[in-house]
């Protein structure tokens, strides 16, 4: 199971463990990128299998709209870091005890993103298709 240290990212600082970035601000609070945000935490774990983890974890609460009852803020919300620490570590803790339930949470949820990453190329093609098939009016 992973152990990990979460902390408010600073810009130009390189990691050179794993990580993963946590937005902390705006409605999509809690939204895990691989890419570093503008307002965000980092989570570092020790090797890649805990990055995984960590990932669909911080992903399935994210998308299930978890951190939302943990945000403050009048005009635009954020999420305060000691909140998240919390938060996370006790679903981390309740992952260690049915670890391979999640196991098979996380290969749904891959096959489940490749569905839609192929369903979202499709609809661009059909688009572009589409675009291209009205230009072809026009230019009559």
């Amino acid at each position: 199971m992973p152990n990990f240290i979460i902390k408010t990212h600073k810009q130009n600082v390189v990691y050179t463990d794993y990580h993963i970035y946590i937005l902390n601000k705006g409605l999509n609070s809690g939204k895990p990128q691989k890419e570093p945000f503008a307002n965000s935490f980092v989570v570092i774990v020790q090797n890649q299998d805990d990055l995984e983890t960590v990932y669909w974890l911080a992903y399935s609460l994210w998308k299930s709209k978890y951190w939302h009852i943990s945000l403050c803020g009048s005009v635009i919300p954020f999420l305060r870091i000691g909140e998240f620490k919390k938060n996370f570590i006790s679903k981390v803790t309740l992952l260690r005890m049915d670890f391979e339930q999640h196991k098979k949470h996380i290969n749904a949820l891959r096959l489940l993103e490749q569905q839609e990453q192929h369903f979202q190329k499709n609809l661009t093609l059909i688009n572009e298709l589409r675009r291209t098939i009205l230009h072809n009016y026009t230019k009559q």
